[in-house]
């Protein structure tokens, strides 16, 4: 199982998994039973194995260390308690993730709310009057700016800026362009901290 995920030596399995060299032990001897759910949890997460086949694994190993063949293997009351205790984690986990994306999406709405009531009724005038001015628009998407500072978005430029070229920061729209020369953003382009989301549009000068 080490090899499979490149893990050198159990020292290093210990680091990656966060948990005991004792524990990776106790589970080498077949001392599954007397082992905590959240222990297996983490080590099956850092084997990439799913719990259920780590315990059927290492139970069929006798506390001696040598294997026992699974077919004459009886029945581990402790396993199949480890087994339903597994499946509540899993349920409950589930459970959680789904509050909080509930949570996060309510947060979300309520950061946007004024934004989410006019921005229908502003769009409908603009459409019944081509003649209304767009920069009277501008104050309603004021909620949308605040919510990415919120996020640490921020924008790369500024729509018709010039800037020296980065093809990891820019997306040529036509043309070609060597780093470092003169280039204007047609189309901002956005980052979270060090995580680049979307490079911004530029054309050659």
């Amino acid at each position: 199982m080490m090899q499979r995920v490149g893990v050198s030596s159990y020292k290093a399995l210990s680091q990656q998994a966060k948990v005991s060299e004792k524990q990776i032990r106790k589970l080498r001897r077949g001392e599954i039973e007397q082992m905590r759910v959240d222990v297996l949890f983490k080590l099956s997460q850092a084997l990439e194995v799913s719990l259920w086949e780590l315990m059927t694994t290492f139970s069929a190993i006798a506390p001696n260390g040598k294997v026992v063949p699974s077919e004459n293997s009886p029945p581990i009351a402790e396993l199949k308690e480890l087994k339903r205790e597994y499946e509540r984690l899993q349920a409950e986990l589930a459970k959680q993730k789904q509050e909080l994306r509930k949570e996060f999406q309510l947060a979300s709405l309520q950061a946007i709310e004024s934004w989410l009531l006019q921005w229908p009724t502003a769009a409908q005038k603009a459409k019944e009057n081509p003649e209304l001015a767009a920069v009277k628009l501008l104050p309603l998407v004021k909620p949308i700016e605040q919510l990415l500072q919120q996020w640490d978005v921020e924008a790369i430029a500024s729509v018709g800026a010039e800037v020296e070229y980065d093809p990891q920061l820019h997306q040529l729209l036509s043309g070609s362009a060597q780093p470092g020369e003169r280039v204007i953003v047609r189309y901002i382009g956005y980052r979270q901290g060090d995580k680049l989301l979307y490079r911004a549009k530029v054309s050659p000068m």
